[in-house]
């Protein structure tokens, strides 16, 4: 099988998969071709991971249920049950785990779909191991989202649900995009967010880009969160990014 090359920097920082944890990491693969299949295991099992191989999407959701696995690496077409069944029926079930979808369909909406029905990564085929392998790390490196449907730092409220956010008696009203970021570091409070880290986790930027628009959005949200004679939440970080705290 061939696969292009990647510039693996941009789009993990290059630390090596089997040092990040002594301990292994599960990850189901779900993928009927023997020799695509044969290959990530061995390469993934070189890095550290205890990968199990599953070739038809039965089967693979029925694996994917048992809740043993840190990460699927689910392929796009299958028989027995697609891909993105799987996925909608996990997502459906409330199982968070994160989604890796390997596909020969490259096409924008194709990979709109993917990630539409709950997919975390879309991997276009042909691909290199080596970026296979940086977005698995990437993948297992970010937090599971937690099942609160409301979250809560100092004053500050977001119900997930509702679709509404509060700071003390003062509702806010939130953009799409603006209530995704604000979601993100509500998530990780007391923790330096770093421009690269929003915009690959928030905007799902895959690739490092010049541009200011992590800036414009903190600056509207800070506007929106920090109203005049209230203590600042959203601090800008010299040098390193922005990170969202209760006050004082």
């Amino acid at each position: 099988m061939a696969f292009r090359q990647a510039n693996i920097d941009e789009i993990q920082g290059g630390a090596s998969v089997a040092a990040a944890s002594p301990t292994k990491m599960r990850v189901l693969l779900i993928e009927d071709d023997v020799e695509t299949a044969n290959e990530i295991v061995s390469d993934l099992s070189e890095r550290g991971y205890d990968v199990a191989h599953v070739a038809d999407g039965i089967d693979g959701l029925a694996k994917a249920r048992m809740k043993e696995f840190m990460l699927v690496i689910v392929d796009r077409m299958l028989p027995g049950l697609d891909g993105l069944s799987i996925l909608e029926t996990l997502r459906r079930e409330d199982c968070q785990v994160p989604v890796l979808v390997l596909s020969a369909l490259g096409e924008v909406d194709e990979r709109v779909r993917g990630l539409k029905a709950g997919g975390d990564d879309y991997l276009t085929k042909p691909f290199e191991f080596s970026e296979l392998a940086a977005r698995v790390e990437a993948l297992l490196r970010r937090p599971l989202m937690s099942r609160e449907t409301v979250l809560r730092v100092g004053p500050l409220e977001l119900d997930l649900i509702e679709r509404r956010v509060r700071r003390g008696c003062r509702t806010i009203e939130l953009l799409p995009r603006e209530f995704k970021l604000l979601e993100y570091l509500m998530r990780r409070p007391g923790q330096v967010m770093t421009r690269a880290m929003l915009l690959e986790d928030v905007w799902n930027y895959r690739f490092l880009t010049e541009t200011n628009l992590v800036d414009v959005h903190i600056g509207k949200l800070r506007r929106k969160i920090d109203a005049a004679g209230e203590s600042p939440m959203i601090h800008s970080i010299r040098g390193a990014g922005f990170m969202l705290s209760a006050p004082a």
